[in-house]
């Protein structure tokens, strides 16, 4: 079709426009490549490896067969799973109130401004984020120790007997403390900036409507922070419902107690480097994963209708 004098610079501009919007395309992706290329080779690859090693089984007779739902069938009816699986779900439903009620208390506190050393606080909170769990765990395994560690001495020191705190009715509180020790400063940091974000103005106008401290945290900042304490919830959930590092390590310190179904992770590692069953690590690794994504989008979906029913 001829283009007339009329239309051809306007022809003109639209192919450069085109040319412009493709080579900015390009670019988009050769600045995303290193990430998708990590992404796959670190994510993708694994799960998709995952899946296809989950309807297998290595039998003595007949080696590799392929079963398809089987392992997942053996999982949903597992009772060794099912106790991990229960003990976590106690876990999260104690252990995240308690973490996210401190870490708020704390924020609002350093957002307040009268606290005296608040940088200090802030910093001292955070501080145990940064030391790896492991570390967190066998350093509270001997301070828990009731022959050799700090509670021990401490109670051997007034004559008393001293409670066994990595024993049966107390592992599971004890794992939530060092979990709550870890993470507190996190939480308390994603709360603290939500707080920051607040305009200004808003506290100035609440200031001459004669608000006090607790009116504006209780009318302004908890209404704020709502983002921020779902994504902190969100966190928590993901993080307890991964539980493997602590319980493993205090494992060494009493195995009577830990067991290898203590959690679903560390059922799934003992099931795979433990016991040779790779194939049905697999399943029970990818029906945690669901687990956790279908926790996520139920809290966010039940937040959102929260959300909408205050509006």
């Amino acid at each position: 079709m001829a283009i007339d004098a009329v239309q051809r610079p306007q022809y003109a501009r639209s192919v450069r426009r085109a040319r412009v919007r493709r080579r900015l395309s390009v670019t988009a992706w050769l600045m995303l490549a290193p990430f998708i290329t990590v992404f796959v080779v670190s994510v993708i690859a694994p799960l998709l490896y995952a899946l296809a090693i989950s309807v297998y089984q290595n039998r003595i007779v007949g080696g590799t067969v392929f079963v398809g739902l089987e392992n997942y069938l053996r999982a949903l009816t597992d009772p060794l799973l099912g106790e991990g699986v229960i003990r976590v779900l106690l876990f999260i439903a104690v252990q995240v109130p308690i973490m996210l009620s401190i870490s708020l208390t704390a924020a609002l506190a350093l957002d307040s401004g009268r606290m005296a050393g608040s940088r200090t606080v802030r910093l001292g909170l955070f501080l145990p984020y940064a030391v790896p769990s492991v570390v967190a765990a066998l350093m509270w395994g001997y301070i828990f120790g009731g022959q050799f560690g700090l509670v021990g001495q401490i109670w051997g020191a007034v004559g008393a007997a001293p409670p066994d705190l990595l024993g049966n009715a107390l592992m599971l509180p004890s794992i939530g403390n060092i979990v709550t020790w870890s993470m507190v400063g996190y939480n308390m940091l994603i709360f603290y900036a939500a707080l920051r974000a607040v305009p200004t103005e808003i506290y100035e106008a609440s200031a001459i409507d004669g608000a006090g401290e607790w009116r504006r945290a209780w009318s302004i900042k908890l209404p704020a922070l709502r983002p921020a304490m779902l994504l902190a919830l969100v966190f928590s959930i993901i993080g307890s419902l991964q539980l493997f590092n602590e319980p493993s390590i205090l494992q060494a310190l009493r195995p009577s107690v830990i067991t290898t179904n203590y959690t679903p992770n560390l059922y799934a590692y003992s099931l795979s480097f433990l016991g040779g069953q790779i194939n049905y690590a697999a399943a029970i690794a990818i029906l945690m994963g669901l687990v956790t994504v279908i926790a996520a989008v139920f809290v966010q979906v039940v937040s959102a209708r929260a959300r909408r029913q205050t509006r």
